[in-house]
């Protein structure tokens, strides 16, 4: 969500330390906090004007009418203030439904002052600007300030004056205190601007008679989406829950994984003794299911609210399943308990891969599930569900737990009633075909029609589909007269230009703003059932590469479309695209958005993003307005047009789009906050009409960049539109602008309209549902407000969400029944290939891979070495020893195993900058060559001669010993053959000048291996070739290749033949290569560091032997 209040204390730190005015703000900031761990002595020594001051207490727990509650404690000393404490401090306490225990009080200096000195000033967010409230009489009995106050609004990107606040604010104010208060609201203003409120009231504001400005109550809220703006400001900011509700690790724990994600995790805990729980898909879904089960009755019951969506990972769903299992097997319920894994028909979640983190996370609670006789109820749909609902269903036959699954043929609220027993369970509901049946033309002829289409299956064939749009009433307000006729085409009206009717035909063409080449695809294959001439994306604008060309799918065959890092270049080569569909993060979208608002080209923008500061959307909005361009989003999946053109994910995969018959246009339009809910619609209305003509999701920020009655005046205008559709929502008002055109006429076409969040009333503390528009700060803000208030209105409003189907059904029927639609014949789409991975992720087809491997995993959400998480490869301290076991010779190595490969690792690291592969990264690092191509350098030197004994000395030493040749034998034998042992002989160390790396791993050798029968063998032979000569010894090379051998063959890990293969096949060399590596490196670095300029080998170094001069 967005705004979030704040404690008092960090409303005030923030204004002590960063407010900017003339006026003489006082007591900056001087406060102590008490909980019931305080220790009071501590609590003096830090703040020891405590103990000389008069003080007020009162508790900072997001309590308003604090006063008015006898929750203030005035004009106190020390020991008053703990006697008053002592009556509340850990007391339970009731404010208005809600019940909560009082932990948390602040005390503050007391300030003597008179009633006159008292006044209140508010500032406050709307989507046209920011309202200034000041009223010259404060607090507590201040009263209801809506109707007694001065009001000022400034304009987004506006500036206010002194000026302004002392006209229009200030008339009743002593003339003494004008310059005082003018300059105090204006640093208000400023400060509130500066830090990305959006909320701020301080009543009372105290102004003595010496120009003294005191801060004495204040309430706040900041809009927490600017966090990565206002950091370095705000510092780690603590979200107080709203009273009555406890703040729970958990919740903690699922924020945390939430700031850690790009996916959306929420979890609210409501109940935690509750029955009933829920773990939901979707922002919009979980409101309608927390509606359903309360208007069943289940409100008392209901333990949580919740959602996940934005494509979590298979971990990320399991992390929070797994939470929200713990929570509901932690006491036991007399009925037993309901899990309730609901969501609408997802636009681009794999629901498999969800699936499979709750399976596994149902597998872990199996037991406790049971016991606490759990049962579970699934309804889901989208990419991919039907693997999703197998799989759930096959848990729930493998662990015994009752689990219930249903697919898109099942209402999305159906489960609700079944889980509170007030609808029978079928015993095997309908399914639906699989996805990817719907990728085959069911005609018998394979080719593709002509023309699919796509005019309105009750509209007459036009050229144009635009149409003058009906002139509005005369006498409106002109609030009324802006909202009503700024869709018009060719009407401007003051600093705006008039917006179009008609967003989207055949014929558009947009521009994606990222590298979503997924969701291009989807557009593409949209496009082509939808039998377009062309493809609708023209291009992709990414700033993070160069100019270039991606490769897509048109129908069967590869096409490539350019990819621009600038914008300006893309605009100019496709002057025909007036849609920009924008994937920029939130920290980019506002200014990219920006940019493409400079182009008269573009008419419409998507906004894909969530989480774009609230502050940045409004001046996008004022921005279009004034340019007369249409945004959609933010925080939206976007929108489609069935026929013509889709935005993005909408409508989700191919499989969805011809099972909702997107793919050529109905009747039906339709405006939506969700996009998941949205999917839902197309779901709902294709089953009960004949489909959908055009269907939005605005987003489900609390201004989104085009309203409900943009899009619902549209469709008004738009004739192939015969009936209307609006899925509204608990917060904001823009519904009441639906019931306005009703009543005024400017609509007459059927609306059928529900708001969600009608549970938000029966709540006794404040939720904050999904969306971050979607919370009610008023009453006429709550849905069941504004369902009573369309309904009232003339439009046509189900009981629940519930029977939205039946009454779209209804109103669909009557104008059937009365010739306003005419049903056409269905024509079928044209085939469209399913892509390669998404069929065999289904399991469609098989193919051998190209690649094998059995030692490394990193698909999942932990990196997995031969089968152990690295998380555990950590715990267990296996060190680099241990990870090379893992990955080399796929197992768990003995402890003093996993220290010899270290040793040996350690002892090969480096030999000095003389020997061949250290003289060739020295020289090719002093000619300029990277890293890199130096280390590869001295790595190719590595053979029989330098380094690469390991492998040939361990398979001599080896095969002699296993044929039982005597060590004098094997000598003999090769001398006679005329061949070096390898690993015997060292250019400087001897007998007498024993080389002390052997040593030490001799010595380690012998106090931890289990047996060393051919190192044993070795020492034997070096004995011989010793007596011959002083430097015949084991070196290095030949003692870690036995040794190895050794290792391999006694240390109970591999088969005899399993060690012999890992010999045959380097394994041993490629320690050397390892540990050298760390010194040929080290020789590159210090090369670099030391500056060295390019090798030349002297002359006097080389011997010239040329051959003598032939005379002829």
């Amino acid at each position: 969500m967005s705004a979030k209040a704040i404690s008092e204390q960090t409303g005030k730190e923030f204004l002590s330390k960063y407010i900017c005015t003339s006026a003489a703000v006082q007591n900056r900031f001087r406060y102590a906090s008490v909980t019931a761990e305080t220790d009071w002595d501590r609590l003096t020594q830090d703040h020891p004007w405590l103990l000389t001051e008069r003080l007020v207490v009162k508790p900072d727990q997001l309590i308003k009418r604090r006063g008015k509650l006898g929750l203030v404690g005035i004009n106190l000393d020390l020991q008053g203030v703990k006697e008053w404490l002592k009556a509340r401090l850990m007391r339970e306490t009731t404010v208005g439904k809600a019940k909560g225990v009082l932990k948390n009080f602040l005390i503050e200096p007391f300030v003597p002052h008179t009633q006159e000195e008292e006044f209140y000033v508010c500032i406050y967010a709307t989507r046209e600007g920011d309202h200034v409230l000041f009223h010259h009489e404060g607090g507590v009995e201040v009263g209801d300030v809506d109707t007694k106050a001065q009001r000022l609004m400034v304009a987004v990107d506006e500036k206010l004056s002194e000026d302004q606040v002392t006209e229009q604010l200030l008339t009743h104010v002593p003339d003494e205190k004008k310059e005082v208060l003018a300059s105090f609201i204006v640093g208000l203003f400023n400060f509130y601007e500066d830090l990305y409120f959006t909320y701020l009231e301080i009543n009372p504001l105290v102004v003595t008679q010496d120009g003294g400005v005191y801060i004495l109550d204040m309430a706040a809220k900041i809009d927490a989406t600017a966090d990565y703006i206002c950091k370095a400001k705000w510092g780690d900011v603590e979200f107080p829950p709203p009273f009555g509700r406890e703040a729970y690790p958990e919740e903690a724990y699922i924020a945390d994984l939430d700031a850690k994600s790009g996916a959306s995790l929420k979890l609210t805990l409501l109940n935690p003794r509750g029955r009933i729980w829920t773990m939901v898909a979707g922002g919009g879904a979980s409101v309608v299911y927390s509606d359903t089960i309360c208007d069943l009755g289940g409100v008392d019951e209901l333990a949580n609210y919740g959602e996940y969506s934005g494509a979590p990972s298979e971990q990320q769903t399991y992390d929070y399943a797994k939470t929200i299992l713990s929570l509901m097997t932690r006491e036991k319920h007399p009925e037993g308990k309901v899990l309730i894994i609901g969501g609408s028909i997802a636009n681009f979640t794999n629901v498999a891969a969800t699936f499979k983190g709750i399976v596994r996370a149902i597998k872990d609670y199996q037991g406790p599930l049971k016991e606490h006789e759990v049962t579970i109820f699934v309804r889901r749909g989208g990419p991919n569900y039907q693997e999703g609902l197998r799989v759930m269903g096959e848990v729930g036959k493998t662990t015994g737990i009752p689990i219930h699954v249903f697919g898109t043929e099942t209402h999305m609220t159906a489960i609700v009633g079944m889980a509170l027993g007030h609808r029978p369970i079928p015993n095997q509901p309908p399914t639906d075909a699989h996805t990817a049946n719907f990728l085959l033309n069911s005609s018998n002829n394979a080719m593709t029609p002509s023309t699919t289409r796509t005019a309105s299956f009750s509209e007459p064939r036009t050229c144009n589909d635009v149409t003058p749009a009906k002139k509005s009433k005369a006498g409106l307000p002109a609030d009324s007269l802006h909202s009503i006729l700024w869709p018009l085409k060719n009407v401007v009206t003051g600093d705006w230009k008039a917006k179009a009717t008609t967003l989207f035909s055949k014929h558009t063409k947009a521009i994606v703003w990222g590298m979503q080449t997924r969701a291009v695809q989807g557009m593409l294959d949209f496009d082509y059932v939808c039998s377009r001439d062309e493809p609708s994306v023209a291009a992709m604008v990414y700033p993070f590469t160069g100019d270039h060309k991606q490769k897509f799918y048109w129908g069967h065959k590869e096409i490539l479309l350019p990819v621009y890092k600038n914008m300006a270049d893309a605009m100019k080569k496709h002057p025909e695209v007036d849609v920009l569909i924008s994937f920029a993060s939130l920290r980019s979208a506002f200014d990219s958005t920006v940019e493409a608002m400079q182009y008269p080209q573009i008419r419409t923008i998507a906004i894909i993003a969530e989480g774009i500061p609230e502050a940045q959307t409004r001046k996008m909005v004022k921005m279009a307005d004034e340019k007369g361009v249409t945004i959609i989003g933010p925080a939206t999946v976007g929108g489609i047009k069935p026929g013509c053109f889709k935005i993005g994910n909408t409508g989700g995969m191919l499989d969805n789009i011809l099972a909702s018959k997107l793919y050529r246009p109905g009747s039906v339009a339709y405006v939506s906050r969700s996009g998941g809910m949205s999917n839902e619609l197309n779901n709902i209305v294709s089953r009960t009409t004949d489909g959908v003509y055009e269907g939005v999701a605005i987003g489900g920020d609390r201004y989104p960049g085009s309203t409900f009655m943009d899009h619902v005046l549209r469709y008004q205008d738009t004739p192939g539109v015969k009936m209307i559709v609006v899925l509204g929502e608990i917060g904001g008002t823009e519904e009441y602008k639906i019931c306005q055109g009703i009543k005024e006429g400017r609509i007459t076409k059927p609306v059928v309209c529900w708001c969600i969040g009608t549970c938000a009333t029966m709540f006794t503390s404040e939720v904050q549902f999904g969306h971050a528009g979607a919370c009610a700060n008023q009453a006429s803000e709550t849905a069941v407000a504004k369902n009573q208030a369309l309904r009232d209105a003339g439009a046509y409003v189900p009981k629940s969400f519930d029977e939205l189907g039946d009454v779209i059904r209804t109103v669909y029927d009557e104008l059937v029944a009365n010739g306003t639609i005419i049903p056409a014949q269905e024509v079928p789409p044209p085939t469209v290939p399913m892509d390669y991975s998404w069929a065999r992720e289904l399991g469609l087809i098989r193919k051998p891979a190209s690649f094998m491997t059995s030692i490394c995993d990193e698909r999942g959400q932990e990196l997995i070495y031969a089968g152990m998480p690295i998380t555990e490869v950590f715990k267990e301290e296996m060190g680099l020893g241990g990870v090379l076991g893992l990955l080399w010779f796929q197992r768990r190595l003995p402890r003093y195993a996993c220290q010899f490969i270290e040793m040996c690792l350690m002892v090969t690291a480096d030999h000095g900058p003389a020997v061949s592969g250290a003289h060739n990264t020295i020289v090719c690092a002093r000619a300029g060559k990277d890293l890199i191509s130096s280390l590869t350098s001295g790595l190719l030197t590595i053979g029989d001669r330098f380094g690469g004994a390991l492998d040939a000395a361990a398979k001599q030493f080896s095969k002699a010993f296993d044929s039982g040749l005597l060590p004098m034998e094997f000598v003999n034998k090769m001398k006679k053959d005329g061949k070096l042992i390898m690993g015997i002989g060292h250019r400087v160390k001897s007998i007498n000048n024993p080389d002390m790396r052997v040593q030490i791993l001799k010595d380690f050798v012998k106090q931890h291996f289990p047996s060393t029968q051919l190192l044993d063998y070795a020492l034997d032979v070096e004995k011989i070739t010793t007596s011959k000569k002083p430097n015949l010894i084991l070196n290095v090379d030949g003692f870690i290749g036995v040794a190895f051998v050794d290792l391999l063959r006694t240390c109970g890990g591999f088969t005899r033949d399993e060690a012999d293969e890992f010999v045959e096949i380097g394994a041993l060399n490629g320690i050397f290569v390892l540990g050298r590596s760390m010194g040929f490196i080290g020789h590159y670095l210090d090369q670099k560091r030391l500056k060295q300029g390019l090798y030349r080998h002297p002359w006097d170094d080389i011997s010239y032997v040329l051959p003598e001069h032939m005379s002829m």
